[in-house]
Order: structure tokens, then C-alpha cells, then sequence
């Protein structure tokens, strides 16, 4: 009888050392056969790798002011939509639009609703028409208008700013999930008063009332004046901290990490009607600081 106990626990003991042997065997077998799988891999089993970034989009929509309208860059006040970094198509300044997209279906993929004089307060509604044609890219430059007030006091407010900004991103949203969004920085307004003071036809120009919570009595470099310009520095740099923010926030949104807020816009880059806006050769640099964001293969840091 003890025997048999014996006998019997021997042979339970030998049974669970072997499952256990077995199962052991078996975990390291599925490991092999998974790796496997990843280095020499069965078809059926892969999963196309689907980049939440395209670095090639095919259309582009563009929203946004002034700049994007090409204004004073060709003539004196006035809209030049065919230099517009974004979707223009003038060959000397190759538009992202040109880069991206190229000559031949230029006009039938790309589309700008941007509006001279425009706000952020303006942007859902552009991000309505621009979301209707389902573009691969939509490109965003706003707030100089909300810092280029009467004078400091009547800026937008940064809280109003993030509300209208994150509003035109949920309309872009409702209508267009897929769409991948450029969010260009605010330029520094204060780099472009520095740049266009020495010009005496700018200053006269300025004396119209262009960009006056910056640019009035460009001359004047009292304490007041420079707390002045000061103050509408620090709104800038406050929306750029929201344009980052807000963006972040969405997979298919990309900022441009401050690239056109730290540009050194020089004279050659300046209209030679306003010294403020752009010229051709501005809109070129920034024809290339998008393309070189868009396609970078990580975001600007």
C-alpha cells in the first residue's frame, strides 16, 4: 500500500515537472515563432504602417492674412495672391503649393482663403470654406492683425485668442478629420519695426496708421515707447505660446516650432511700399521655412 502511494506520487510529481516542461517549451517556442514572424514575416499577419504625418499631402488649403494674400508685395496696397508662400504661383518664389503639388495641377489642388486685414476671430469661418474641399494640408498664419491694433490696449486678448483658434480647429474637424494642419508662428513685429525704421519712406508710410500699436512714432525711443513695443512683443510671443498649445493637441496639426517669429527679416525681405509686409523675396522665405517643416521627418522642436 505504501508502495503505491509512493508509486503514485512519483508518477503525479513526473507528470507535473513534464506539463510544466511542456509549457515552458511552448512559451519559448512562441517567442521564436513570433520573431520569426516580425524578421521573415507571414503577409497576412503584417500591418501596413499608416504615418499620422504625410510629408507628401497633394492638396493644400490655405487660411489666414494679409501675408498669405501677397499684400504690397507686387503692388501698393494691394492683394498678390500669385506670390503668396503658400499657393502661389509665381516661379521665383515657388509657393509650398508649387513645391508640393507642382505646376501642372497647381490651380486645380491648391486654394486660399486667407483675407487682408483678417483676425483670429476670422479664422473659423475661412477654416469652413477650406475644410468643404477636403485638402491633404491646411496652412494657418494669423494673429499680426490681433497685435497690430490702434494701440496695445485694444490687442485681442491671448484668452479670446485660444477660444477663436480652438474654434476654427473644431470646424476644420467637423468636416475635414483627416486634413493635416501648418500653423506658422506670428512674425516678430518688433524684429520688423527694427528692420524697416531706417527707411524714411517706411516712416511715412508707418505715419498712415499701419501696425500702429508697433510702428507709430517709429522714431521715438522713450521709456513709454519702448514699454510700448514691448507690450505688444510679449502679446506676440503669447500667441505663439497658444498656436503651439493648441496645435499640440491634435495629431494631424504641426507647428513650426517659432521658425517665423526667430526669421531676421531684412530690406530685401520687406515690401518696398510699406517696409512691413513682406516682399517677393520674403514670401520665398517663407515658401521654404514651410516646406522644410512639412517634409522634415520629425517636427520642428
Amino acid at each position: 500500500m505504501r508502495k503505491t502511494r509512493r508509486t503514485r506520487r512519483s508518477r503525479t510529481a513526473a507528470a507535473t515537472l513534464a506539463a510544466g516542461l511542456l509549457l515552458v517549451t511552448g512559451a519559448l517556442a512562441g517567442c521564436d515563432s513570433s520573431s520569426d514572424t516580425r524578421t521573415h514575416g507571414s503577409p497576412a499577419k503584417r500591418r501596413p504602417s499608416v504615418p499620422v504625418w504625410d510629408r507628401s499631402p497633394d492638396s493644400l488649403a490655405a487660411v489666414g492674412d494679409s501675408i498669405t494674400r501677397g499684400f504690397d508685395a507686387c503692388v501698393v496696397l494691394s492683394d498678390c495672391p500669385e506670390v503668396s508662400w503658400a499657393t502661389g504661383t509665381d516661379a521665383e518664389v515657388r509657393s509650398l503649393a508649387l513645391r508640393l503639388i507642382g505646376a501642372p495641377a497647381l490651380t486645380e489642388r491648391s486654394w486660399n482663403y486667407a483675407r487682408s486685414g483678417a483676425d483670429v476671430a476670422d479664422l473659423p469661418e475661412q477654416m469652413a470654406q477650406a475644410a468643404a474641399r477636403k485638402p491633404e494640408l491646411v496652412t494657418v498664419m494669423v494673429g499680426s492683425n490681433d497685435a497690430c491694433a490702434d494701440s496695445p490696449e485694444r490687442m485681442t486678448e491671448v484668452d479670446a485668442f485660444r477660444r477663436s483658434f480652438e474654434v476654427a480647429m473644431k470646424e476644420l474637424r467637423r468636416t475635414a478629420p483627416k486634413s493635416q494642419v501648418y500653423v506658422s508662428s506670428v512674425p516678430d513685429l518688433r524684429r520688423l519695426w527694427s528692420a524697416g525704421r531706417g527707411n524714411p519712406l517706411g516712416r511715412q508710410i508707418w505715419k498712415l496708421g499701419i501696425c500702429a500699436s508697433m510702428l507709430g512714432d517709429a522714431d521715438d525711443e522713450s521709456t513709454q515707447a519702448q514699454q510700448r513695443r514691448a507690450t505688444v512683443h510679449e502679446r506676440v510671443v503669447a500667441y505663439n505660446g497658444v498656436l503651439r498649445d493648441v496645435c499640440g493637441k491634435d495629431r494631424r496639426c504641426r507647428y513650426d516650432g517659432g521658425a517665423v517669429f526667430d526669421y531676421r527679416f531684412s530690406g530685401e525681405q520687406l515690401s518696398h511700399w510699406d517696409w512691413f509686409h513682406p516682399s517677393r523675396n520674403g514670401q520665398e522665405q517663407l515658401a521654404k521655412i514651410a516646406y522644410r517643416n512639412i517634409t522634415a521627418a520629425e517636427p520642428p522642436g
